[in-house]
């Protein structure tokens, strides 16, 4: 049988950090969180001192940029393969004419939000290669890009869909911005009022109402890349009230993105491995795999802080990458009954097996996840590999189709994160 819904905390990035480097870093502990225009409690006996966050440190921190800088220079793979796929891609050249607007529209009439991730993904590939070959027409174009977009951006707006637009290019847009965050004329004032302006109310707004639905009506990728945007805003704009909110939903909050519920069932010796069924599993495996991008991006950018949220509750979301990597090898994996509620009224819903549509789709997420369970924490996930080799060196938005979902993630985890 299944077991669901237990919280056993994993081991803490933050203590690692602390040992190995002697770095202190203030704040409360990742699971006693702020909450957005909260004093101090009443009688508290003390006040923790202000979080400070490590810049760059969303999901590109300094050791990977520099790690990928050095291998790429002595031409040694998986690192230049990955790099190959980087200065392929077109939205990689410094020719690349951004289309800013004031008001992107995703979902309905008078739909632009293309102009919006086309550019988003040119910005941060163009400022990788300014991180990692120094080459200055790159930096030069990531920052102008960024800049005409923070000049002309007031609004995200349509269908349900805005509430998916303002969280997947919230917290990518702040990547992007992260990686020239101090180079000469970027905007960075601007470009943060930018994202707390145009893209979290919409986050807020979304994580505290749910569109005026069921609280089980939308998929955990709703939760997720709502709770990556805040996550992201938080550590570009320096805000640890943000920053903490995002984890404390994640191990509490009472919506699909939650650890628990992302990840409802954990079966702890299927064949001998340790699996776990993610909440989109009876949908189809696109927007699974979907899932495992964006939980890897908050966990990637959680670490760059000191949290560890990869080894939350005895690694939930490592067994959930495993079984969704072995499903889409082609292999059985088990599955539990899982029943919700949609719209307004709670109508129930239910899934009595496994989706195959979509199954063995191509995304750029496998390799960040190999390479931290693999290699930073020196654990046996044979899924995970094996579907990470298979989709190596990874490439990023433009490699995976035209349509939104090749736009999903960043990509380049060869590039980033082998080790």
């Amino acid at each position: 049988m299944p077991r669901h819904n237990s919280h056993r905390v994993g081991l803490s990035r933050r203590t690692l950090l602390r040992t190995a480097a002697g770095l202190t870093v203030a704040g409360a502990a990742a699971g006693s969180a702020a909450v957005i225009g909260s004093g101090p409690r009443a009688g508290a006996a003390a006040v923790p001192a202000a979080r400070t966050f490590s810049h760059p440190g969303l999901m590109n921190a300094y050791g990977e940029l520099n790690r990928a800088k050095v291998k790429v220079a002595a031409g040694a793979d998986p690192w230049l393969s990955g790099w190959q796929r980087l200065t392929a891609n077109p939205y990689a050249q410094s020719t690349w004419t951004p289309r800013p607007v004031a008001t992107v529209v995703r979902g309905g009439t008078g739909q632009n939000y293309v102009q919006l991730y086309r550019d988003i993904h040119a910005a941060y590939q163009n400022g990788l290669r300014w991180k990692i070959a120094g080459s200055r027409e790159h930096g030069d174009r990531a920052r102008d890009i960024l800049n005409a977009w923070s000049a002309s951006l007031t609004s995200v707006t349509g269908n349900a869909d805005r509430f998916l637009a303002a969280g997947i290019y919230g917290w990518q847009f702040a990547n992007a911005a992260e990686l020239v965050r101090d180079y000469p004329g970027f905007e960075l004032a601007r470009f943060q009022n930018m994202l707390k302006t145009a893209f979290l109310p919409l986050n807020q707004q979304f994580l505290a109402g749910h569109n005026d639905a069921c609280i089980t009506n939308y998929w955990a990728n709703w939760d997720l890349c709502t709770l990556a945007s805040i996550m992201a805003i938080g550590i570009f704009c320096d805000d640890a009230a943000l920053y903490d909110q995002a984890v404390t939903y994640l191990k509490t909050g009472d919506g699909n993105g939650a650890f628990a519920k992302a990840i409802p069932f954990v079966y702890d010796d299927f064949e001998g491995h340790s699996l776990a069924q993610w909440q989109e599993s009876g949908r189809d495996q696109g927007h699974t795999m979907m899932g495992m991008g964006q939980l890897g991006a908050i966990c990637e950018m959680a670490w760059n802080q000191g949290d560890d949220l990869y080894g939350y509750d005895d690694n939930r979301f490592m067994k959930a990458a495993q079984y969704v990597a072995r499903y889409n090898l082609g292999q059985d994996v088990p599955f539990t009954k899982y029943s919700w509620g949609t719209g307004q009224n709670c109508a129930h819903r239910e899934h009595t097996v496994i989706s195959d549509v979509a199954r063995g789709q191509a995304r750029p997420v496998w390799d960040q996840l190999h390479f931290h369970y693999a290699r930073r924490r020196r654990l046996s996930v044979p899924y995970i590999t094996a579907i990470a080799e298979k989709g190596r060196a990874e490439g990023g938005g433009g490699d995976y189709g035209p349509n939104s979902g090749g736009f999903d993630q960043l990509g380049f985890g060869t590039l980033l994160y082998a080790k």
